[in-house]
C-alpha cells in the first residue's frame, strides 16, 4: 500500500503538471465497502487515472501478459493489478475479481473492454453486469473527459452509486444483464455530455 502511494503521488504530480488534473465527485465513492468503479477507456492512462482521483486503493484486471515482464510486474502489481487471459475462459481471474468486491475492496472496470480510438463511448460488454449482480458492491459510473496530450487538460468525474435493486431482486439472465450493462452505459454517458459542455462554456 506505502508503494501505491507512491506512485499514486508521483503519477498525480505528473499528471497536474502536464494536463492539469481534475478530479471531480470523490465524495460519491464510499468510504467503505466493495465498490465498483465503471469508466470509459480512452488510453492506457486511465487506470492510473482513477487511482489518482480518489483516496481508496483501487485494483484492476491486466492482461496476463504483462506479469510476465519482470520489471513491468512488479510495477502493475504494486498498482493493485491481478492477471487475466483475455479471450479465454478464465475462472480463476472472476473468481479474484469476486473476491476483491467481497473483501469490501474497490474495483475499476472498463465496460467497453477495450480503448476507444475515437473517444466516443462504445458498447458495453456484460462482464460488468454480471460482477454487479454477483456482488452486493456499489457501482460507481465514472467519465474520463479530455485529452492526455500534453499541456490539454483531462479530467475524472466519479458519478453517485447507481441504485440496482430492482435488477438484484429478480432472477439474473442475458436479459437483465443487458439490462444492467445498458443503465451502467448511460449513467456513464451522461456524465460525459454533461462536464464536456460544462467546460465547453467556460
Amino acid at each position: 500500500m506505502m508503494l501505491y502511494r507512491l506512485f499514486r503521488s508521483i503519477f498525480g504530480g505528473y499528471l497536474t503538471l502536464m494536463n492539469r488534473f481534475e478530479s471531480v465527485g470523490q465524495e460519491n465513492i464510499p468510504a467503505s465497502g466493495g465498490v465498483m468503479l465503471c469508466s470509459n477507456h480512452i488510453s492506457n492512462w486511465d487506470p492510473i487515472l482513477l487511482g489518482c482521483g480518489m483516496e481508496r486503493q483501487v485494483h484492476f484486471m491486466a492482461k496476463a501478459e504483462l506479469f510476465k515482464i519482470p520489471v513491468v510486474k512488479n510495477l502493475v502489481t504494486a498498482w493493485g493489478a491481478f492477471p487475466v487471459n483475455r479471450g479465454a475462459g478464465d475462472r480463476q481471474s472472476l473468481r479474484t475479481a469476486l473476491k476483491v468486491l467481497e473483501d469490501g475492496k474497490c474495483m475499476g472496470l472498463f465496460p467497453e473492454g477495450s480503448r476507444s480510438k475515437t473517444g466516443e463511448l462504445g458498447e458495453g460488454q456484460t462482464g460488468v453486469a454480471f460482477f454487479a449482480m454477483r456482488s452486493d458492491c456499489a457501482v460507481v459510473p465514472i467519465a474520463i473527459v479530455g485529452s492526455y496530450k500534453p499541456f490539454r487538460k483531462v479530467k475524472i468525474v466519479y458519478g453517485k452509486p447507481l441504485d440496482l435493486s430492482k435488477y438484484r431482486e429478480g432472477k439474473s439472465s442475458k436479459e437483465t444483464l443487458a439490462l444492467v450493462t445498458q443503465e451502467i452505459m448511460s449513467a456513464i454517458d451522461e456524465l460525459r455530455k454533461t462536464h464536456r459542455m460544462e467546460d465547453r462554456t467556460r
